[in-house]
């Protein structure tokens, strides 16, 4: 079984609305949301192939007739699609998580496909370009200034207003993300930020952006994120989730979304609108956003704004009209079809579930109790049994999710804080013995 979802050819087709369409989708190896949307494929009767930044060098390692590519070129990457799809009839090209979106907007552009443009895309990933063009339309951002890596953090500590948020370019999910209160904290943070970007797992990303790190206004509130549909620069509201953890640092590690949102539907609307400047003001135009912000007394500050679905396993905690899926609905948008998406009636939800310690993990017990939680539909440990694991800020996953429903959004977060207060998990300092 190979990494993308268990198919052995590149194209996977069966009955249904879309028969006979071709879809390309782009994503990195280690995507979680691949499998979903070959699950959505495979209802609509749509064919897939693959685009993956697996090694260009091996011949087809897992065997499923995937594109190789190169996301850090989305120019070469492009190309690579433009050639596949005008010999084999592609219909849409759809980009999963955040370093594809710019190959496939090029790609979309060149086939005269829907899409964001390549210039929404360039700029949505580039964390100080996107923040320039939201301040540049007027629109409440941190305020925010962007150093060489290599730069003496000491030198700027004497410049900077406390408390503050040092945060990587280059990484997305709050990886690298730290507040920092006062002098020693910034010098301690930009330092331990500085070494992760010059980690060999960073550094195989190949990002520019990798040399920046970005330093911002801490701003207090309440942060909520939201989930989008973008159709002819209109914006279509999905579902805005609220975070009731309360996101404060030093680290940003996110546990609990749930929606729809308890926010007064007044500040619902005006995020909504925010939302809709952001999107014009950015230029996207066609396809899946993923918003981040912050609200207070001062109004709505948007921290950031993805060309992308939400990532990971959490687009399985929203559902629409006739138990459609959110990668369904994309891949129906992609394909030209007029979706006018409703959420189902219930309250959901979703728990990331946090690493607590560094080690390696020996065993996850009590989750077949743990699901048999009230409200609790299903709960997913996708961290293997002796996997390193490497809490937040240098990490870049979590333990598994949860995830719950029910009739309003407080019955499903205790659903959920109940449920995780179950699991035990087991992880060893040591180097696990292979026998």
């Amino acid at each position: 079984m190979n990494r993308l979802g268990g198919r052995s050819s590149a194209k996977i087709v069966l009955m249904g609305s879309h028969r006979g369409k071709t879809v390309l989708l782009l994503s990195t190896t280690t995507g979680y949301q691949t499998r979903a949307f070959v699950s959505a494929a495979e209802k609509l009767g749509t064919a897939v192939v693959f685009g993956t930044d697996r090694c260009h060098v091996l011949e087809d390692p897992w065997r499923d007739g995937a594109l190789a590519l190169r996301f850090e070129d989305p120019a070469a990457s492009a190309g690579i699609v433009v050639e596949y799809a005008r010999a084999h009839s592609v219909d849409a090209v759809v980009a999963i998580g955040d370093q594809p979106t710019p190959t496939a907007a090029r790609a979309a552009q060149w086939l005269r496909l829907p899409g964001h443009p390549p210039d929404a895309a360039d700029v949505c990933r580039d964390k100080y370009r996107s923040r320039e063009c939201l301040r540049s339309a007027g629109l409440k951002v941190p305020s925010f200034e962007r150093f060489a890596r290599n730069t003496n953090p000491r030198q700027l500590a004497s410049a900077i207003s406390f408390p503050c948020v040092i945060k990587p370019l280059a990484l997305s999910g709050s990886r690298g993300v730290i507040r920092a209160n006062d002098a020693e904290e910034f010098e301690a943070a930009f330092a331990r930020i500085n070494r992760l970007l010059g980690s060999p797992e960073v550094g195989v990303l190949r990002d520019p952006a990798s040399g920046f790190i970005q330093v911002e206004e801490y701003i207090d509130g309440v942060e909520v994120a939201v989930e989008g549909l973008v159709d002819a620069g209109r914006l279509q509201l999905l579902a805005i989730f609220d975070k009731p953890d309360p996101l404060v640092g030093p680290f940003f590690e996110e546990t609990i979304y749930t929606t729809p949102s308890r926010l007064p539907a007044s500040t619902q609307k005006h995020a909504g609108d925010l939302l809709q400047r952001a999107v014009a003001a950015l230029g996207l135009f066609h396809g899946p956003l993923h918003a981040e912000l912050r609200l207070n007394s001062a109004g709505a500050w948007i921290l950031e704004v993805a060309a992308r679905p939400i990532g990971g396993l959490c687009a399985r905690s929203l559902r629409f009209q006739e138990g459609m899926s959110l990668e369904e609905l994309i891949l129906r948008h992609a394909l030209g079809e007029n979706v006018s998406p409703v959420r189902e009636s219930c309250a959901s939800g979703v728990m990331m579930i946090p690493i607590p310690q560094p080690g390696f993990l020996e065993s996850a017990e009590n989750v077949e109790e743990a699901a048999r939680t009230p409200g609790v539909e299903a709960i997913e440990i996708t961290a293997k049994l002796r996997q390193q694991l490497v809490p937040l800020p240098e990490g870049a996953s979590y333990l598994g999710f949860i995830f719950a429903r029910g009739e309003t959004p407080q019955f499903v977060e205790q659903s959920l804080r109940a449920a995780h207060a179950k699991l035990r998990f087991v992880i060893s300092a040591a180097l696990p013995v292979v026998s």
